[in-house]
């Protein structure tokens, strides 16, 4: 089924791309270094792209970045934003960062984030963000892996940094140190605010970031400065952002979608980027949307869920009528989610999907298309994606198989740190990047993720991804999440297992198991109706949001549950 979604904005039908069809027959990556001013050959820098070149055409009075969190709002101009990332950068280079080495950053969501990241990358160094809620021995395997040479955190989250561990730690920079040597604001406030930036190859590494680790260990992905091409397009064309806006992304900026589309896409569109860094409340989340007019809205369906949990009566405080689009990523969005937006806000939600390792979008619903509830969309014009067997041969519509993408785009990773074997292993079959994810194509060119190909549930001679089970599930009324993933049997190969987690107000009973069974056989198909069901208090999710089925399936056949120092 296809729909229109509402728009809440009268500029709802002026979208940035206007006709996919002929923008996916035309496009090249050549036409976003034209509007971005770069020229073959020459040097660039993405943090120049994001700050310095809004000053020098005239916009440096245009707000920047507003910021909610404890210290109060604070807001900064491009201008302010040069200057202060100039005067972090000179601090670096006066302690002697050089190109290449590494600066990890400690910090929650903030304008110290914020300035630290582009600074560090003005220097021509490489920034290693790292979640907040990392604890020590997480920190540690990251810090030893990466090797910075310095690390920007704050005073309580300092106590977790390992620096006799990690021997290639030179220093500590303190947010709120109160004077000290060390001191983030006095560094800033002691170095001058001259031009800072260092020119930069387009295959120069400026990001190295650690994945979330939902299918095992954490590895170190490594982005490059020609990454701005496609994170400038896919904020013009997916996120649909003009100059005028004002955006909120709520990712941290430990995850990449809080890097690449809560700094970098929004900057290098010139528009204003909401940051707010404290814990999710439903009442003052909708009230950041209404008081900073947000007209556009980047989160997860897990938060979308959590705000759905709450009820509609905190909403109906609140007025939207400046929000025009909101997007989503991290999971696939339910419906059911989808359906709650359009009665709260008069929206529908755009999924989007990517990876650490894509390091941008890849495939999205657009504004100028219908949307299938549930569907991942269409590629991104100058992407070229598939269904491939294990031969690497592409499938026709309808048949699940492996998502793969023809190498070759912008924000590809260039590497993972220190492990070119496990790098490789993703282009095993050329010429295609491999996912891992299980999905179909339709006959309309829409994708459809399934699961994770380790997901993939079999009996009788079946395939089955669990992603459409868990998505019927949740819209019944007595469910809040749910995951579902293949139990070995004797004689079926695998049966269908659900772990679920009841809303409050319910109680597990028979009578409910039957008819959360029957729900799924009338509405879904008999063959999909769960053998097993299990209430539990939660379920393991990374910081990101996405299920781990890896560590649902350990938990039931009691095996070793592997890296878990990235689930929240």
């Amino acid at each position: 089924m296809k729909t229109n979604l509402p728009q809440g904005n009268s500029n709802q039908n002026k979208y940035n791309l206007a006709d996919y069809d002929q923008a996916y027959a035309t496009f090249r990556w050549e036409m976003a270094e034209k509007d971005l001013g770069w020229e073959k050959g020459s040097p660039v820098n993405i943090a120049h792209s994001c700050i310095d070149r809004h000053v020098l055409e005239g916009k440096g009075d245009r707000v920047a970045l507003i910021s909610d969190d404890p210290a109060g709002i604070r807001t900064y101009s491009f201008r302010e934003m040069q200057q202060l990332t100039n005067r972090f950068a000179n601090a670096l280079k006066r302690l002697g960062i050089r190109k290449g080495e590494r600066v990890a950053l400690l910090l929650p969501a903030s304008p110290e984030f914020h300035i630290s990241l582009l600074g560090t990358v003005k220097t021509g160094a490489i920034a290693v963000p790292l979640h907040s809620k990392y604890m020590s021995d997480a920190l540690k395997d990251f810090l030893r892996d990466s090797e910075p040479s310095l690390v920007v955190t704050t005073a309580p989250l300092r106590q977790r940094i390992p620096e006799k561990e990690v021997p290639s730690i030179r220093g500590v920079i303190v947010v709120g140190k109160a004077g000290d040597e060390n001191d983030w604001d006095r560094l800033v406030a002691d170095s001058d605010d001259s031009q800072a930036t260092e020119w930069m190859d387009r295959e120069d590494p400026m990001l190295l970031l650690y994945t979330s680790g939902s299918t095992g260990n954490p590895k170190g992905v490594v982005h490059v400065h020609e990454g701005a091409l496609q994170y400038f397009q896919t904020g013009r064309w997916v996120l649909d952002l003009k100059e005028t806006d004002v955006y909120w992304c709520t990712a941290d900026p430990g995850w990449v979608t809080g890097i690449s589309y809560g700094i970098w896409a929004p900057w290098l569109n010139g528009v204003t980027n909401v940051v707010y860094n404290g814990p999710f409340d439903a009442e003052k989340w909708y009230g950041l949307l209404e008081k900073n007019r947000v007209t556009v809205w980047y989160t997860t369906p897990s938060y979308l869920r959590m705000l759905m949990s709450r009820g509609g009566n905190i909403s109906r405080k609140f007025n939207f009528k400046a929000l025009r689009k909101i997007l989503s990523v991290g999971e696939p969005l339910n419906p059911i989610v989808n359906r709650w937006s359009l009665s709260t806000f008069n929206l529908g939600v755009y999924d989007s999907w990517w990876m650490t390792e894509t390091g941008a979008l890849m495939i999205a619903n657009f504004s100028c298309l219908p949307v299938k509830p549930g569907s991942m969309g269409k590629p991104i014009p100058g992407i070229y994606a598939a269904i491939i067997n294990d031969q690497g041969e592409e499938l026709p519509p309808l048949e699940m198989g492996q998502l793969a993408i023809r190498a070759g785009w912008p924000a590809m990773m260039r590497g993972i740190w220190r492990d070119k074997e496990k790098y490789d292993e993703y282009f095993r079959i050329p010429p295609w990047y491999l996912t891992g994810d299980l999905a179909y194509r339709d006959k309309d060119g829409y994708f459809w993720f399934q699961g994770r190909i380790d997901d993939v549930i079999k009996f009788q001679s079946e395939r089955v991804g669990p992603f459409e089970i868990e998505s019927k599930l949740v819209e019944h009324p007595a469910v809040t999440e749910a995951g579902v993933i293949g139990k070995p049997h004797p004689l079926k190969g695998e049966i269908i297992k659900a772990f679920i987690v009841l809303e409050s107000g319910y109680s597990w009973s028979d009578e409910l198991n039957k008819d959360i069974c029957e729900f799924i056989k009338t509405r879904l198909a008999p063959h999909l109706v769960p053998d097993e069901v299990q209430v539990c208090p939660g379920l393991p999710r990374t910081k990101s949001g996405k299920l781990m089925r890896r560590v649902l399936k350990s938990w039931e056949l009691g095996l070793p549950v592997g890296d878990i120092s990235t689930m929240d």
